[in-house]
């Protein structure tokens, strides 16, 4: 059937749905007052709660009582605003953090909850150097209050010098200081190689070294890859824009978002997908437009969920869209987001016949680009595979937002594309290891596991604070998921589920956090949403404890 869609300048119809301290500064106090004045510009909305079937809370759980302000709505302008304002306190704020005299903060986030409680997020330099696993959120009372402090490092940020005693082999090596995951800070040269991974993905693999020593601290590829499912949004409205010469597949209502065609390229940006008369594809792989169609409404559906169900103005918070670029290599059988262009990249898949365009995957692809623009999860060891975790988590959370009969939501990753030969998904939620890979609980070998696989952890927690233990069936699908202890658990529903991994990711989780401090931010976030003394808080600690993160 042929994808209709509308041009710009129409409504286009779519799915709606710490370190306590009793003294600071006076700047810090004035910068807590500034950035919280940003809460009287917000705007308000309610979090829609749907169940797993579309028609309410499942599991017997209340609606969520919470508005998507309780998750820090600021309007892109807001955030800029308060931003600017927060950057020029950053020697206040340094000082009250009691920080050395060659550290100094870079501002690079500032959510201002319902509570009015002010998360600024910094980066840090010492003697003008990056520090790599330096970054840290403060959480600011509207008076003044240092309420607490998240750090990706307890460490003393300090170095015996900053000329290196070796020198690197890579002329475009970056001098940083390298404090990542516990270790002792020391300097180290930071070093990008680019290439092609195995499946044909685009690789930029980063390494630290250390500069005195020559020894390999950490390596990470930077390119973060995920699967899925196209060719199966059905008929759908999708936002164009007309031109002089016809229609042109831009979105001017979600940030500028554009859909191109790499005709099988690898590099740029390839061709703007256009069409004379505004009707796209054929709901096939024959026809070029049908991936297009599938990666612009999934664009779309994702934009839309951050915004209505998170109250976040795009991936970065601040109005500007990313792109798509469809047609990737030949019978790629993958797709990918990358930071450095700021966008989502398709393959075709098997044959070039399955391209991976469906809802989840544009959810999935997206959802790196929102962790790399908060947390920053290092994409390695425990902290890449929550990373993975929440790009599956927010993807499929947007499968189920979108309610589209077409993709119904499910808690199946890649169930559609049969990579695997025989029909089974790629990734299972509800028990992860029934891929044969992933983890369903945590032992402290999970974080030698390739960050796909870690993540099933995190997968397996969220699905059970959605849904709850044991046998049920949702949108058609069986699901069956055990628990560590033995202990049987209601879900809280999936909206409250989700607001809550996302208020930890965007406010308290830093580049470094492992399943351990997923934990506390998880906690934490549950606190500020529902109440120190709600259940949905209960709800948090037993579902981590019966994934065995005690």
């Amino acid at each position: 059937m042929n994808l209709h869609t509308t041009p710009h300048n129409s409504r286009t119809a779519h799915t709606t749905r710490g370190t306590r301290t009793t003294r600071t500064t006076r700047r810090l106090a004035a910068l807590a007052a500034v950035a919280a004045m940003v809460v009287a510009g917000v705007q308000t909305g309610s979090a829609v709660a749907t169940s797993a079937d579309g028609n309410g809370d499942n599991g017997g759980a209340s609606a969520a009582p919470t508005t998507a302000a309780a998750l820090g709505i600021n309007s892109s302008a807001d955030r800029a605003t308060a931003i600017k304002s927060a950057q020029t306190e950053t020697a206040s704020a340094a000082k009250a953090l009691k920080l050395g005299g060659q550290e100094k903060l870079i501002v690079r986030d500032v959510i201002t909850d319902a509570r009015g409680t002010v998360h600024t997020r910094y980066e840090r330099t010492y003697d003008g150097l990056p520090v790599l696993g330096g970054d840290l959120v403060t959480h600011t009372a509207a008076d003044g209050t240092l309420k607490g402090v998240d750090k990706a490092t307890d460490a003393k940020i300090a170095v015996a010098s900053t000329t290196p005693k070796l020198k690197s082999a890579a002329a475009d090596a970056r001098k940083v200081i390298w404090a990542g995951h516990g270790g002792k800070p020391v300097l180290a040269f930071e070093t990008v190689k680019t290439g092609v991974q195995k499946d044909g993905t685009p690789s930029r693999v980063h390494t630290l070294t250390d500069a005195t020593t020559g020894e390999k601290l950490y390596s990470y590829e930077a390119v973060k890859t995920g699967a899925g499912h196209g060719q199966y949004s059905g008929e759908v409205e999708i936002t164009t824009t007309k031109t002089d010469a016809g229609f042109e597949l831009t979105d001017g209502e979600r940030g500028g978002h554009k859909t191109y065609d790499l005709d099988q390229g690898s590099s740029g940006t390839g061709a703007l997908v256009t069409d004379d008369d505004d009707t796209w594809g054929d709901g096939t792989a024959g026809d070029r437009q049908t991936a297009a169609v599938d990666a612009h409404y999934g664009a779309a559906k994702t934009w839309d969920f951050y915004k209505s169900a998170l109250g976040r103005d795009g991936i970065r918070g601040d109005g500007q869209a990313a792109y798509s670029r469809v047609h990737y290599g030949k019978a790629y059988v993958n797709a990918f987001w990358d930071d450095s262009c700021f966008c989502m990249t398709y393959g075709d898949g098997e044959g070039d016949k399955k391209p991976l365009t469906s809802l989840d995957v544009a959810g999935h692809e997206m959802t790196h680009g929102l962790t790399s623009a908060t947390a920053d999860l290092n994409y390695s060891g425990e902290s890449g595979g929550l990373n993975e975790a929440t790009s599956d988590i927010l993807g499929t959370s947007v499968e189920f937002f979108a309610d589209n009969a077409s993709d119904a939501g499910d808690y199946l990753i890649g169930e559609k594309i049969d990579i695997n030969g025989d029909g089974t998904p790629l990734r299972y939620m509800d028990q992860p290891s029934k891929d044969g890979s992933s983890a369903d609980y945590w032992d402290e070998n999970l974080g030698n596991l390739d960050v796909h696989h870690s993540s099933g952890v995190a997968n397996h927690f969220f699905y059970l604070l959605a849904e709850g233990s044991g046998k049920k069936t949702i949108n058609g699908v069986d699901y069956d998921s055990p628990t560590a202890d033995g202990s049987t658990l209601t879900g809280i529903g999936r909206e409250k589920a989700y607001q809550i991994w996302y208020k930890a990711l965007s406010v308290y989780m830093t580049s470094t956090t492992d399943y351990a401090g997923a934990r506390v931010a998880t906690e934490k976030a549950a606190t500020d949403l529902f109440g120190a003394d709600g259940e949905e808080l209960k709800a948090v600690s037993a579902t981590w404890a019966a994934v065995n993160v005690k």
